[in-house]
């Protein structure tokens, strides 16, 4: 493993989001250059700071992707060094990092839009917690999909014979598979690569889950389910929070109109809650914390 010698004496900072850690850093005039390498190294767990990935917040005027109307561009990269499209978790502690270095203000719930390579996203402080306007999603195999319940078959270690699962954009891909219990759930392995078929061309994350009933708050239904997740070019993480979008959006596909727009997403690292917006968005709440301000030697 080679070593990060090229964010020496840069400031970092380590930060979790429902125990998604990451290490972030201000760019502000896009000035560094980082390779794959670089990034992997830092993220390893045994030889670097260790990460499932690393933010780097670089202000988007100074970014060729054309997201002049956003404040900030996150640069998102997964633990291999990978480039990722979109992540709730880093982009939630991202408002939260650069609110703690000066650069935001999001009292009183000021939201700031900030560019990412899945398009512009909106993150506002909600009390302690913070929520991201995700977006619209989209089912890749259509109606079709959505009627059938299932377009892909997936493989799991730990999990016996081949299981139906559900593609969903957010826009990063995901695959969603139902299981029948928690004990089907916590016997899962999910250190090999699960096998999807037919596989996707850019890869996928997959997520487990249980769908653990409903209540009602305050009039409103809120459905209930855990879930487990393997992240492309991490292996499995404690908590995905476009993961989290993605189930809630494959189980009101597979509850049909009556299935709740509100779900409390209970994963290894915590809860999240997302909650699905008429006119075809995403909205995910949950935490950020920062942990540790760090420099390399």
């Amino acid at each position: 493993m080679s070593e990060p010698t090229a964010l020496r004496g840069v400031p970092l900072t380590k930060g979790h989001a429902t125990e998604n850690d990451f290490v972030l850093l201000a760019d502000p005039d896009d000035a560094l250059d980082l390779d794959a390498a670089t990034v992997a190294a830092l993220c390893d767990r045994r030889s670097g700071i260790g990460a499932d990935g690393l933010v780097r917040a670089v202000r988007s005027t100074r970014t060729t992707t054309g997201e002049d109307a956003a404040e900030w561009f996150m640069d998102y990269r997964n633990a291999d060094g990978s480039l990722a499209e979109m992540c709730g978790n880093a982009l939630r502690l991202l408002a939260a990092y650069l609110e703690a270095e000066g650069f935001l203000d999001l009292s009183d719930g000021a939201p700031v839009r900030v560019g990412t390579r899945g398009g512009v996203r909106t993150v506002w402080r909600s009390g302690s917690d913070y929520t991201v306007d995700m977006g619209p999603w989209q089912v890749p195999g259509g109606e079709d999909a959505v009627r059938r319940g299932f377009d892909v078959a997936v493989q799991v270690a730990g999990l016996e014979g081949t299981r139906a699962g559900l593609q969903v954009a957010m826009p990063n891909p995901h695959t969603v598979v139902a299981l029948p219990d928690t004990a089907e759930l916590d016997g899962l392995d999910l250190g090999p690569q699960v096998a999807v078929d037919p596989p996707p061309v850019e890869g996928t994350n997959v997520e487990l889950v249980v769908p653990l009933g409903e209540t009602t708050t305050d009039g409103e239904v809120v459905g209930t389910v855990r879930m487990r997740v393997q992240e492309r070019g991490v292996g499995e993480t404690r908590s995905c929070g476009t993961g989290a979008c993605a189930v809630a959006v494959a189980l009101h596909a597979w509850g049909g109109a009556q299935a709740p727009r509100l779900w409390r997403v209970l994963l290894p690292g915590g809860e999240l809650l997302v909650r699905l917006t008429d006119d075809g968005r995403a909205l995910l709440t949950g935490p950020a914390t920062l942990v540790a301000q760090v420099v390399l030697r």
